[in-house]
């Protein structure tokens, strides 16, 4: 009989009942061949794997997190709550020690929400790591946490709720945004003045295969955790970068993901993307629970798997090992670039655009954080849709030393009145308020 050498749990939820339409690419037969292969495979009866059932997050985890216009109930839907739910047992059951480690195989998926939330882009409507992550910490205290994502698509939503953040280090590796959804991601975003350098994008070229991945990984984001030294490491594990998705252009293989996610060795993997839904789930989640569990997963292959077709360009090779080089001095030089980047400023003003492409909502804001010689500095955001909201959000981070709490619950006691929405987080405290 097969053992687990890592105890696995693994919570899986497939949403029956959520779906953006019934031939989009983020449907439930996204898990549900994944359910059939692991079953055949008989992922149930190994010794050491153990599956949960997911809870439903709260109203008051998502608050927490984001900043939902108008409010919670009129944007997020019972799916979305499960989802994080479904990622928060599995992070406790690690917590617990029930566990060595946990994947979270739920959707819909979340990698793309941001701070601010007026609804659905990129597929997702509220971040489930950051949601997980913030209830994790408030359940058993502060945390220092990496979040490795590992989708195609640049993980936007998690750079920006963690942007000023540096008890977070969000490394994001993902297809070059000039070439992909949804455009960002490059190496300058470094992160706010908190929290500069701990904000990591390695932007890929189209057509990386295994070859390119596995050497970002040992000669950039191994290197970085190791001088980081965080005391959980999520992976925030997309699927879309495999050779048969249809939205990307990349050449990652499923012996390719196992392979990442030994070397990577997190603590829990939340699933994000991934469309090939026969052609790649089902064998990249397979590789992925047998590799977390610490069994051989060397003869998962795809049934097209060709190993010449997939062998990745010379001139690709060498781009990624000069990017590798850069992002790491980056990396090494942070302390030196932060005094250059925020030299002789009180607040940091960070103005974006941000348009919901599956809603088709336009959104303009203005972040602006200040730079406090004791905490990360209270910070605020407001935001203007083009479906008529204008807000004002306030948020006191979990450091924030006395001075900017009180400025804080000043701000939202005299925001004007020309605000539709005014909200206000108070992670010291744990307190949320919107008027």
């Amino acid at each position: 009989m097969i053992k687990a050498k890592n105890r696995l749990g693994i919570v899986f939820f497939p949403a029956f009942d959520w779906a953006i339409s019934p031939t989009h690419p983020e449907r439930e037969e996204r898990l549900l061949y994944t359910q059939d292969q692991i079953f055949e495979e008989g992922i149930e009866d190994i010794e050491g794997i153990k599956f949960y059932n997911p809870i439903i997050a709260e109203e008051k985890d998502i608050n927490r997190v984001h900043f939902v216009v108008p409010d919670v109930k009129s944007v997020v839907t019972q799916s979305h709550l499960i989802s994080a739910g479904g990622a928060i047992k599995a992070l406790q059951a690690v917590m617990e020690k029930e566990v060595d480690k946990a994947f979270a195989l739920v959707r819909p998926p979340g990698h793309h929400a941001q701070r601010v939330v007026y609804g659905d882009r990129g597929f997702c409507i509220i971040n489930v790591e950051a949601v997980m992550l913030e209830r994790i910490r408030q359940e058993y205290g502060n945390l220092r946490v990496a979040i490795v994502d590992t989708d195609c698509h640049h993980g936007d939503g998690t750079q920006d709720i963690y942007w000023n953040d540096k008890d977070t280090l969000f490394i994001s590796l993902h297809q070059d945004g000039r070439t992909l959804y949804p455009g960002t991601g490059f190496i300058e975003e470094f992160g706010g003045p908190a929290a500069y350098g701990y904000n990591i994008n390695i932007p890929l070229p189209p057509g990386t295969g295994e070859e390119g991945f596995l050497y970002v990984l040992d000669n950039v984001v191994i290197p970085i955790l190791e001088e980081y030294k965080p005391d959980i490491i999520i992976n925030s594990a997309g699927q879309d970068n495999h050779y048969t998705d249809p939205l990307t252009n990349m050449n990652f293989t499923a012996q390719g993901y196992a392979k990442l996610n030994e070397r990577l060795n997190p603590d829990i993997a939340v699933l994000e993307g991934g469309y090939s839904i026969e052609g790649a789930l089902p064998y990249v989640n397979l590789g992925i629970i047998l590799a977390m569990a610490g069994i051989d997963y060397s003869r998962v292959r795809e049934p097209d798997y060709d190993e010449e077709k997939l062998k990745q360009p010379k001139d690709i090779t060498e781009y990624i090992k000069k990017l590798s080089e850069i992002v790491y001095n980056r990396w090494r030089n942070k302390d030196d670039l932060r005094l250059k980047e925020f030299k002789d400023v009180n607040y940091v003003k960070r103005p974006r655009r941000v348009y919901y492409d599956t809603d088709g909502i336009l959104e303009t804001q203005v972040q602006n954080f200040k730079i406090c010689n004791k905490c990360s500095g209270v910070n605020t955001i407001e935001s203007k849709s083009d479906r008529g909201y204008h807000i004002f959000a306030i948020t006191i981070p979990r450091d924030a030393c006395p001075n900017c709490i009180d400025e804080g619950y000043k701000l939202y006691k005299n925001a004007s009145s020309h605000y539709t929405n005014v909200y206000l987080q108070d992670r010291v405290n744990d307190e949320y308020y919107s008027k």
